[in-house]
Formats: structure tokens, C-alpha cells, sequence
């Protein structure tokens, strides 16, 4: 059994995954206080980690039926995220590994996404193209094994997530801006305005600050009575932009690799509209459940099955990660 935990941003998360991808427990804790500051404020996502992690953790064990003494080895997500959230989790995991003597594994949360797909009951194995579309994060890889990843293409500014989050707030949406501005578009009309998708411009790379300056002045020149009245045309057409963006350098990427497989995880794979248009492409698609395209422990679980646990000396300097860094002793050795 591997008792993983996730603590990168404002959800904390641990979970209990066996060898086979099969998820015994997967627990979400969101912490529901950062709505009124329309962002994860980090100093607040630190202390409310702190707060439950050690409950969440002992949720997921429970859940899963075991004690510690059934665990095999813990896994942790070493960043990227918030410095002190991460520290948070580091920790933790580092504590129960080095006091039951277990290895422990550190897990890039982006691996996390790309392999997602590969739990059960999806349980979708490499080869495959994988579009990671989160609010920090949006890339394109080639998955040729577990450990054999090569990134395709990305943003070259903002992240899809963030971009369907600033263009809720510019329609007057509530923080998180995903699901709101989802909701509000089933009820308008995605071809009512045109919104750019970067089509016409060749590669595998994407851009979204134009598409949310371009919401901006069409809100500011429909003046503010109409732009209220045509709010879900204007987040129909706003999130049929996004997918499209998105959908464009998918097909672009199956066509130049040659691979008729998809994978999609991040955030963002949980909207409907983007699932729909990217399930009618003509290749064999897995997204996982809304539940593990959203950060959550069990995708870090499932990177640590194909990972090796840390030596030593890493485990002593393990914190160093949530800054980006190996572990200093670690980097010196090598």
C-alpha cells in the first residue's frame, strides 16, 4: 500500500493507492476560506494545512480499512505549488516515513496529472499524448513510458485555469471562477461572439492573455446594462474560446506524433464542454473522474509506484524541494 499526500495549493488531500492503481481511499479536504479574497491567499493555505493534514491523513487510512503498519511506502508532492503549503505535506510525509522507517517518494505534481489516467478503473497505460490544463499549468506531452516523458508544447503566458478564472471575475463571478462561469454559459450562446483561439497560428504552444483582454474590451464596449444582460452569451462564447484553444494543438499534437491515444488531467479536464470536444476526436481518450483531475493524493500515489524512494540523504533535506531545489546533500553527491 502507498499512503500519498498532497498539499500544494488549498486542498489537502491523502490517499491510500495499492501497486495495481487500485484507490482504497481518496480523501479532499478543501479548505473554503480563500473565496472572499477571489485567490488562494498562501499564508492562510499554509496554517489550514497544518491544521488538518494530520486528520486528513488519518481519514484516508481509515477509509482505506488499515493501519500505518499496512503502508509500504509514502509519497509526497515535492512542487511545484505553494512554498509553505508543500512544506506542510513534506513534512508530514517525512515524519511518518522516518518513524516507521519506510521509503519514501517525492512526486512532481505535473507527473501527477499526466498520470492520473493510469489508476483504476480508466487504468490507461503509456504511449499516449497528455493535455495537463490546470490554473498554474497548461502543456502538451509525449508519454512514451512511465518514466519517459517529453513535453510537446505549453502556454506561453497564462494557464487555461487561469484564464477561465480572471474571465469569471470580469463577468461577476464568484471565486472559483470555473465552475461558475460553466454554469452560466449552459444558458447562453457559444457562437453569439468571437473570441480569439490562436488557430491560425502554427505549433503545439498556446496564448491566453489575448483572450482575456479581448473579454475585457468587449465587456467595456457593450457597455455595462447589455454586458449584464448577455453575461452567458458572452461566458459561452468566452469557454468555447478556451476549449477550442486547447482542442486545436491537441489534434496537432496526436497528427505530429502519430499516436491515436489521449490522456487529459489538470483542473480544467474537469469542464464538461472541454470533455465532450475532446472525447469526439478520433483517438482512444481517457479522463479521469472529475474527483482525480483536481488536485487530490491518489495521482501523486500513482507516479510513486514507477518512481524510486529517496536515498538518505535526500530525506534529510527534503524540504529543500518546496523551493524548487534538490535537497542540498543530495545535490552535492551527485
Amino acid at each position: 500500500m502507498i499512503l500519498a499526500i498532497e498539499t500544494s495549493c488549498d486542498d489537502t488531500c491523502a490517499a491510500v493507492v495499492d501497486d495495481d492503481g487500485g484507490i482504497r481511499s481518496n480523501v479532499i479536504s478543501s479548505q473554503g476560506i480563500h473565496d472572499a479574497y477571489g485567490g488562494v491567499v498562501p499564508e492562510l493555505a499554509a496554517r489550514a494545512h497544518a491544521e488538518r493534514c494530520d486528520l486528513v491523513v488519518a481519514d484516508a487510512l481509515r477509509t482505506a480499512g488499515i493501519t500505518l503498519d499496512a503502508v509500504s511506502r509514502v509519497a509526497v508532492t515535492r512542487g511545484p505549488g505553494l512554498v509553505g503549503a508543500l512544506l506542510v505535506g513534506l513534512q508530514t510525509a517525512k515524519a511518518i516515513a522516518v518513524a516507521r522507517d519506510l521509503p519514501l517518494v517525492a512526486v512532481d505534481h505535473l507527473e501527477g496529472h499526466l498520470l492520473a489516467c493510469t489508476l483504476q478503473p480508466v487504468s490507461f497505460e503509456p504511449p499516449f499524448v497528455a493535455l495537463v490544463a490546470s490554473g498554474g499549468h497548461t502543456f502538451l506531452s509525449h508519454v512514451e513510458d512511465h518514466d519517459r516523458i517529453r513535453e510537446l508544447g505549453g502556454t506561453l503566458d497564462d494557464a487555461a485555469g487561469e484564464a477561465i478564472d480572471k474571465g469569471a471575475r470580469l463577468l461577476g463571478l464568484p471565486y472559483p471562477g470555473g465552475p461558475a462561469l460553466e454554469a452560466l454559459a449552459r444558458d447562453g450562446d457559444p457562437e453569439a461572439f468571437a473570441f480569439p483561439t490562436g488557430a491560425k497560428v502554427q505549433g503545439l504552444d498556446c496564448s491566453f492573455s489575448g483572450l482575456k483582454t479581448s473579454l475585457l474590451y468587449k465587456v467595456r464596449d457593450l457597455g455595462e446594462a447589455e454586458a449584464t444582460a448577455r453575461r452567458a452569451d458572452l461566458a459561452a462564447s468566452y469557454q468555447r474560446a478556451v476549449v477550442e484553444t486547447l482542442a486545436v494543438r491537441v489534434e496537432r499534437a496526436l497528427r505530429s506524433t502519430g499516436v491515436d491515444r489521449l490522456a487529459v488531467g489538470g483542473g480544467v479536464a474537469a469542464n464538461g464542454p472541454l470533455r465532450e470536444r475532446l472525447r469526439a476526436m478520433p483517438a482512444d481518450v481517457a479522463i479521469p473522474e472529475r474527483a482525480l483531475c483536481t488536485d487530490n493524493a491518489a495521482m501523486i500515489a500513482a507516479v510513486a509506484r514507477f518512481r524510486p524512494a529517496l536515498a538518505p540523504d535526500e530525506v534529510a533535506g527534503l524540504e529543500a524541494y518546496a523551493t524548487g531545489q534538490r535537497p542540498p546533500a543530495a545535490t552535492a553527491a551527485r
